[in-house]
């Protein structure tokens, strides 16, 4: 009784890819389930559009600001 291994290694070869295969598309199924599931009960808040440009515009003067004054630190020392 003569064993060819290549044959062996194949088989094994395609059983833990399947596997592997298997438990990832599993895997997304469960998680685009949780997803919705998720949405449903939690929507995303969407923000106002008039006080979204107003704060947007005073974080951006805050930024800039912030980026002026490392600058001018950097330059300095």
């Amino acid at each position: 009784m003569e064993t060819n291994l290549v044959v062996e290694g194949v088989k094994f070869m395609g059983l833990g890819m399947g596997a592997v295969f298997l438990f990832l598309a599993v895997m997304i199924f469960f998680m685009s389930i949780m997803s919705r599931i998720v949405h449903k009960f939690f929507p995303e808040v969407q923000p106002s559009a008039s006080s979204s440009s107003s704060s947007a515009q005073n974080n951006q003067k805050k930024v800039v600001a912030a980026i002026t004054a490392a600058i001018k630190f950097h330059r300095e020392s």
